[in-house]
């Protein structure tokens, strides 16, 4: 019986050690940020063109929301907000004051903590003689708790702009975020019968 009872305390001991090495460590939220910026991190797996610019821009957008969340959470004042603060304007082309007001005051509005990007599709429109590209995504907010706040159905207009033509390399940049489609329904609004 005494054997039996070392046996089983070897083993809950055992198995304690075993788990308690075997915890993953999720990197900080600030090596997140000291990680994030908007160069080349994209994977060398050959693609074709679509599926790149997909792949990218699905990895674009998730990476300025988590910056967006975790400067929103922030005191918005300090210098380590201001420098996640200038390394969210280098993912736009030209940001201006206007540029992040309507996603902060929809996740300042929800108390987001995090967001989640799902079925990101990129699509073009073509206005008079231009054609835009857009992106159009689901996001998920989540709480400090981790709950869902909801998805929301919500749409980007991106550029691409060529750095060197021999090498076929580009540089992304938003033009608007959480931007409204330019083509209206066809469906005209008012009285119905």
């Amino acid at each position: 019986m005494k054997r039996i009872n070392n046996f089983l305390i070897f083993t809950v001991i055992l198995a304690l050690f075993v788990a308690c090495n075997n915890k993953k460590t999720e990197a900080s939220d600030i090596e997140k940020l000291r990680n994030n910026n908007n160069t080349k991190s994209y994977p060398a797996v050959q693609m074709d063109s679509m599926q790149a610019i997909n792949s990218i821009t699905k990895q674009k957008v998730q990476e300025l929301l988590d910056l967006s969340t975790l400067y929103i959470t922030g005191n918005r004042n300090t210098e380590v907000d201001s420098f996640i603060y200038s390394q969210m304007e280098s993912y736009f082309h030209k940001p201006d004051s206007m540029t992040f007001r309507r996603m902060f005051k929809e996740l300042d509005s929800l108390k987001v903590k995090t967001a989640k990007v799902n079925d990101l599709n990129v699509y073009k429109e073509f206005y008079k003689k231009d054609t835009l590209d857009f992106a159009k995504f689901n996001v998920e907010y989540f709480d400090d708790k981790n709950k869902s706040l909801g998805s929301f159905e919500k749409n980007a207009q991106y550029i691409l702009l060529s750095t060197s033509k021999l090498k076929r390399e580009f540089k992304f940049y938003f033009l608007d975020f959480y931007s409204k489609p330019l083509k209206k329904d066809s469906t005209s609004t008012g009285v119905t019968k």
